[in-house]
């Protein structure tokens, strides 16, 4: 089974590889290639003719618009050079409409210089929204010293109206235009390209005029700001600069991506991970993200599926610490809440998640919990352990007697330090924030029991090795990804504390060589199957 798993993840690989191809190289016009002045089937590019040219930034309430009236220009570049980049800061009015929860679009004209866009036969345009909706960010508190009754009231008030999304202002506006002479075949006009194009017949030849757009990806959450009933005016910073035929459909292409992301039901906090995943990183660094992405993937799926056969296999808890098993449950469902809290983007979420059900499970087989129904009530009962667990429970019990000594005065410190120095949105962030700081910080800490019954038991065999290494895998990834996926500063602190702990493991393995007279991770022993086999025979 893992071996048909690693072979489609390689077929998905190649294939990835070759739409990425597919989309970076565009095939030319082979008349054109051959040197046919006016070879008929191309669309060629109204740029070569070098005509001079006018950018104009125009603002207004209407989604359409058909003549001059009722619009506002921002922003006029006269003699516009489409090689050199640019970035203007202007104050754009903001109309009662748009303040009042409404919308205000921008429209951009790429046209010919000294002529009016709408009596230019040969310009182009494109529209884009200044505004979105979004819900505000709750303000956070001081839980003990902030506030009186009457700005609680105000506060429990502002918190249900911010429930409600409102209309919030893009600073940003970044503009291309696609500057290379491409001569395109216009049998085979590529999809993405050609809604952006618009053709005119000039003599026997087609042309495409100037290929104008928008870069949405550089929308980000960050930069947005709260319209205001008393706003008036705010500032919006234009960028231009130019782009390759490449980049514009590979840019095309994941603005799509994003846009469908957000039909799934993806909000626009986490479609504003993807963005930032592409735009604060460049094609190289992207292309690297993407292959360590697929095999995180593919380590995280097999880490899974081993920790979930060895966990189900076994039936003996010879060597394993449960505590420690206890504690990576709580631990994980603490850090799935405080993700949840956090409002951090579904691509860390989903798999703690995932993580979390997992432990949930585990406790239950550690425990020898069975769960009988009488009714609708639920009755629990829990096995009994022979004298090889309880030396391991001993083995666990000692350890843990002498971390509390240290791990529960640390907690409860940090707990009433950010309670009095922090502030939070409420009540309860505040609790799952301590309990995750706790896991964070000290929680290393609680790997060290079973690090402690791997010493006294002189033995590694009874861990489950092969979801160790995929995990080893994926912490290493995990470093990489702390740098390009936007999370709590915490959990990427915690990402590099796993490298340490696992390196301690991997000390152990070559410290305690395999014994076969010593019992498995199955509750099995080498040489008693041995002498079994033998005794049949």
């Amino acid at each position: 089974f893992t071996s048909l798993v690693v072979g489609v993840f390689a077929v998905y690989v190649a294939h990835t590889c070759w739409v990425m191809y597919g989309i970076v190289y565009t095939r030319p016009c082979p008349a054109a290639a051959a040197g046919a002045a006016a070879a008929g089937g191309c669309v060629w590019p109204y740029l070569a003719r070098r005509p001079k040219l006018q950018l104009s930034v125009y603002t207004t309430t209407r989604s359409s618009i058909g003549a001059e009236s009722n619009i506002d220009l921002v922003l006029n570049v006269e003699d516009f050079d489409i090689e050199s980049k640019f970035e203007r800061t202007v104050n754009v009015s903001v109309p009662k409409k748009t303040r009042n929860n409404g919308t205000l679009y921008a429209y951009i004209f790429l046209h010919h210089a000294g002529i009016l866009p709408w009596h230019d036969g040969k310009q182009v345009h494109i529209v884009s929204p200044l505004t979105t909706y979004m819900v505000p960010k709750p303000e956070e508190i001081n839980l003990l010293t902030g506030e009186s009754a009457t700005q609680q009231i105000e506060a429990e008030k502002q918190t249900n109206a911010l429930d409600e999304p409102v209309s919030h202002w893009r600073s940003r506006l970044t503009l291309n235009v696609m500057v290379e002479d491409f001569v395109f075949d216009g049998t085979s006009l590529p999809a993405d390209v050609h809604r952006y194009m618009k053709m005119v017949q000039l003599g026997k030849t087609v042309h495409y005029l100037p290929i104008l757009f928008i870069d949405q990806l550089s929308n980000r959450v960050k930069d947005l700001m709260v319209i205001n009933r008393s706003t008036t005016e705010l500032p919006l910073t234009v960028s231009y600069d130019k782009i390759s035929l490449g980049k514009l459909r590979f840019w095309i292409h994941m603005q799509d991506a994003v846009y469908s992301l957000q039909q799934f039901g993806f909000s626009e906090k986490d479609a504003d991970e993807v963005k930032g995943i592409f735009v604060d990183t460049n094609l190289y660094f992207l292309a690297l993200t993407f292959f360590v992405a697929a095999f995180h993937l593919l380590f995280d799926f097999l880490a899974f599926k081993n920790d979930i056969s060895f966990w189900k296999q076994k039936r003996s808890m010879i060597g394993m610490s449960t505590k420690a098993v206890l504690w990576r449950c709580f631990s994980t469902v603490v850090i799935f809440l405080f993700l949840l809290d956090e409002q951090t983007s579904l691509l860390v979420l989903i798999p703690a998640g995932i993580g979390a059900v997992i432990e949930l499970w585990k406790v239950k087989k550690a425990l020898k919990m069975t769960v009988k129904w009488q009714g609708l009530r639920p009755k629990f009962q829990f096995g009994t352990y022979n004298d090889s667990e309880k030396k391991t429970e001993e083995y666990d019990a000692q350890a843990m007697k002498y971390l509390s000594y240290l791990l529960y005065p640390l907690c409860i410190g940090g707990a009433g330090y950010s309670l009095l120095n922090v502030k939070y949105k409420s009540w309860y962030s505040w609790l799952i924030n301590s309990f995750v700081n706790g896991v964070y910080a000290f929680g290393f800490l609680f790997m060290l029991p079973q690090l402690f019954v791997n010493y006294k038991m002189k033995s590694v065999a009874h861990l489950p090795w092969k979801a160790f290494t995929y995990k080893a895998f994926n912490t290493f990834i995990d470093d990489i990804f702390a740098f390009i996926i936007t999370m709590p500063t915490s959990h990427r602190l915690a990402c590099f504390r796993d490298d340490v702990v696992f390196l301690v493991y991997l000390y152990q393995r070559w410290l305690y060589p395999v014994d076969k007279n010593r019992v498995n991770e199955y509750g099995e022993c080498y040489e008693e199957k041995t002498k079994k086999k033998a005794h049949r025979e």
